[in-house]
């Protein structure tokens, strides 16, 4: 019992982990004054002690710590040290039940191979049993086993974590825990997990048959656990087996195959991260490798082989180490360029796929022995060919024999140095040339050469737009045996193109086509013998004939003496053309610019200071290179215009008192036919009339709508003649004589009116259709006459007749009436006036 005057107080010397019930009573000195008030409270347990981590695995881990009496059950939160979102879920480990020596099944395969117990000390050491909550994807297996190490009854708690993340980080806390839960303070340790993969997967030894392997397994952890399973594909075959070192022989296999190797690490069921290689297996050796000839700077092979297409071919030469490697695709070669007696090792490796080669075989030889070699042409002309070689010891003071002969020519001679120019010698031939030492016995060396052509002469070209056919002549003895190569370019490579014709044996002609019309080209010719022996290129230029127009057109200008042509630009070049242009006895000659057929180009030519209404022919011819293609000819027609106006007016008479007529000469026809006339009156002056007047009828004249009007249409066609009138064309008009012409009406005229009348002339008329089929002034070529003088029409006869009459009449009733009154006046005086005058009226 404690009794204190604070409101709180420290109690000591508790035991950890126990529980405890306070009571607290309140008074004053010994009495009590109240009622006591009780709480139970358990103190911390220890936290633990002696963690550490006992075995480390890929998915598992031993933790360990000493068991203290006060606790009765222990927690461990368990997260990887990654972000959040990695972060594992903790797990609750509740221990109190456990006891020595509880049983536990199943153990995890991982701890089968590896230890996680010290060594026993005679105390009962009890498997795992599992002790997690709530079930996860780690599972814990706890157990409480006594310290082997100590001298005392300490225990420890072991405990098994399973499920666990390879090669991951993770931080464990250990909570101790009191029989009411109360938690003491945490014990923290970190760890990450070990990894499992095998790397540095690699073939050490592969033949045609078999494999060795090696890889590396990378661990942390105890070894001795791991198993390693092999699988070895190749087309037809499938090999699995298991192995526990990190090593393997892989046999039965075939050669010149492509065989793909996984190779899985296990821990237990745990499967960890393979390594994957790729092998071909080289192909077998060769078989019955043989020298098959021997000659002075070859030596022929051959040899046996069932899986292999391609073999490299390794020639030493014993004195010099000097190395050369030949690729053959069949079973024999013949290793050339060779040195003359001397001694060589032939090593042949089979090839197989992806750069593989097989196990060589050896096979020895020796050239034969010859004094001269490397003859070389230096330089071969039409009669001279310059001839060095050399001999096998480099000596100079040799005598070589020289023996040149061809088919009707022999030539030997001895030679102390080692070079000769041959002369006199016939272009084109065939030279057999032999050059071997006189004192030493072995086969001489030769070679054979053609001399060079002689160029050809006398070329004759005939062309075309588009072909050219060369001719030639060559005057060697040896001509029939020569072929022909031609190189045919553009004078100016503006096509950057150039023609090759070859002829057969013998042939002197040969025909080039699709050339440029009208372009300038450069051909070069080659005599050949042989298969690269040639002349002198033999240089000649030539142009294609200019290719000629297609067509052109004529197309006439409104109302001016010209015409426009129109054609498309011909193919090919040109530098022009030249325009004739024809009509009768006048011609003219023109010189046109250039132009080009690219892109469609069509050229438009004006001719100009030409005459209305005339035929013309046109002649138009391309010009390139000095020469003309066949011209193309059109014949045209040029426009019309307003007829020239007449040299006077016309004649205008009286007939009667309500008609006149007119007389006037035909309009010159120098603009164009003339296709009609119209005859105008008007009652105004003589000015000078306008197209607008021909709108005018006789009825708008008579409502005093114009003072002009028209009163007679002429078609030629029905043109009439002046009797009497030799070749001048007249046309008589009687107007007043109430006919109508095309709508227009002759109505009579006014007696004692004054006319003038005008002629209009048309080369090409348009009626209005919507105006009674009148002329449209404004659409027609038309051209006026100037008004004639102007004519005074009598009065009407009826007129004059009815005034006479009048007269008379009237002098009959003055008489009358006069007579009248004097008789009234003699009555009126005789009778007294009896009667009245209202009565005499």
């Amino acid at each position: 019992m404690i009794v204190t005057n604070e409101t709180e107080c420290t109690i000591t010397g508790l035991s950890p982990g126990s529980s405890y019930k306070f009571s607290i009573t309140p008074g004053i000195g010994n009495a009590t004054l109240g009622t006591p008030v009780s709480k139970t409270v358990t103190t911390e347990p220890r936290p633990v002690s002696g963690l550490r981590v006992t075995f480390m695995g890929v998915t598992l881990l031993a933790l360990t710590w000493i068991k203290d009496n006060g606790t009765e059950s222990y927690q461990i939160l368990l997260e990887t040290s990654g972000s959040q979102t990695e972060m594992t879920r903790d797990l609750a480990i509740n221990i109190s039940v456990l006891k020595p020596g509880f049983p536990l099944r199943p153990e995890s395969n991982e701890t089968q191979g590896d230890t996680l117990d010290a060594s026993n000390t005679g105390k009962e050491v009890s498997t795992h049993q599992l002790c997690s909550s709530p079930l996860g994807p780690v599972t814990a297996y706890c157990r409480v086993s006594a310290d082997p190490s100590s001298g005392q009854e300490s225990q420890h708690i072991d405990v098994l974590l399973i499920g666990l993340k390879s090669n991951t980080q993770y931080k464990a806390t250990v909570y101790s825990q009191a029989a009411d839960g109360t938690k003491g303070q945490p014990q923290l340790i970190e760890f990450r997990t070990n990894s499992n993969q095998v790397s540095d997967l690699k073939a050490v030894n592969v033949s045609a048959t078999s494999i060795t392997l090696t890889w590396k397994a990378i661990y942390n952890g105890s070894s001795s656990a791991y198993s390693y399973k092999i699988q070895v594909a190749g087309e037809a075959s499938f090999l699995n087996f298991t192995v526990r070192e990190t090593h393997a022989m892989v046999s039965g296999l075939n050669s010149s195959t492509l065989y793909n190797i996984t190779v899985w690490p296990f821990l237990g069921n745990a499967e960890g991260t393979p390594g994957f290689l790729q092998v071909y297996t080289p192909p077998g050796p060769v078989s019955d490798f043989r020298v098959t000839n021997v000659g002075v700077r070859e030596i022929g092979l051959a040899w046996s082989s069932d899986d292999s297409q391609s073999f490299r071919i390794l020639t030493v030469q014993e004195k010099t180490g000097e190395l050369k490697n030949d690729i053959a695709t069949n079973q024999s070669i013949t290793i050339g360029n060779l040195s003359p007696g001397t001694s060589y090792r032939f090593e042949i490796f089979p090839q197989g796929p992806n750069g593989t080669e097989g196990t060589p075989r050896t096979v020895d030889s020796r050239t034969d022995s010859s004094a001269v070699f490397d003859i070389r042409v230096v330089c071969v002309t039409t009669t001279e060919m310059q001839l060095e070689w050399q001999n096998t010891d480099g000596a100079a003071e040799y005598t070589y024999r020289l023996v040149v002969w061809s088919e009707n020519y022999i030539r030997e001679q001895n030679i102390s140095g080692k070079a000769v120019t041959l002369r006199d010698l016939n272009p084109g031939t065939l030279y057999n040339i032999s050059v071997s030492l006189d004192a030493v016995q072995g086969h001489p060396s030769s070679i054979v050469q053609y001399t060079r052509p002689s160029n050809v002469s006398n070329m004759t070209i005939e062309t075309t737009s588009t072909a050219a056919t060369l001719h030639w002549w060559n005057q060697d003895a040896a001509s029939s045996t020569y072929s022909y190569r031609l190189l045919i370019e553009k004078a100016d490579n503006s096509s950057n193109t150039t023609q090759v014709v070859r002829t057969d044996v013998g042939v002197t002609d040969a025909t080039v086509r699709d050339l440029m019309p009208g372009s300038h080209y450069r051909v070069e010719i080659f005599a050949q013998v042989g298969n690269d022996t040639e002349s002198l290129p033999f240089l000649e230029s030539f142009c294609t004939e200019p290719a000629p127009l297609a067509s052109f057109l004529c197309e006439v200008v409104p109302k001016e003496p010209a015409l426009v042509l129109k054609w498309a630009c011909p193919p090919g070049t040109n530098e022009g053309f030249m325009l004739e242009v024809s009509s009768g006895a006048w011609d003219n000659v023109t010189y046109l610019e250039s132009c080009t057929s690219e892109n469609g180009t069509e050229y438009r030519k004006e001719v100009t200071y030409l005459n209305f209404s005339t035929s013309y022919n046109f002649s138009i011819t391309t010009l390139s290179c000095g020469k003309k293609a066949l011209a193309t000819q059109n014949t045209c027609v040029t426009g019309i215009t307003d007829p020239p106006p007449p040299d006077g007016s016309p004649n205008i008479t009286s007939v009667s008192h309500n008609s006149v007529k007119v007389k006037f000469s035909g309009f010159e026809a120098s603009h164009g036919p003339i296709k009609a006339y119209a005859v105008i009156l008007t009652t105004g002056e003589a000015d000078n009339p306008s197209a607008d007047v021909l709108k005018y009828t006789y009825k708008d004249f008579k409502n005093g709508a114009s003072n002009t009007y028209v009163t007679y249409f002429i078609s030629t066609e029905e043109k009439g003649r002046s009797q009497g009138l030799s070749e001048v064309l007249k046309y008589e008009i009687n107007v007043g004589n109430e006919s109508t012409t095309h709508g227009y009406y002759n109505g009579k005229l006014e007696p004692l009116g004054s006319y003038r009348a005008c002629v209009a002339g048309f080369t090409n008329i348009t009626f209005n259709l919507q105006s009674d089929g009148l002329i449209n002034g404004a659409e027609s070529y038309v051209t006026f006459g100037p008004y004639s003088e102007a004519v005074f029409l009598p009065q009407d006869p009826g007129v004059i007749c009815g005034a006479v009459f009048g007269c008379i009449f009237g002098a009959l009733v003055i008489v009358a009436v006069g007579g009248f009154i004097f008789w009234r006046k003699k009555r009126k005086d005789a009778k007294n006036n009896e009667v009245s005058f209202s009565q005499i009226k």
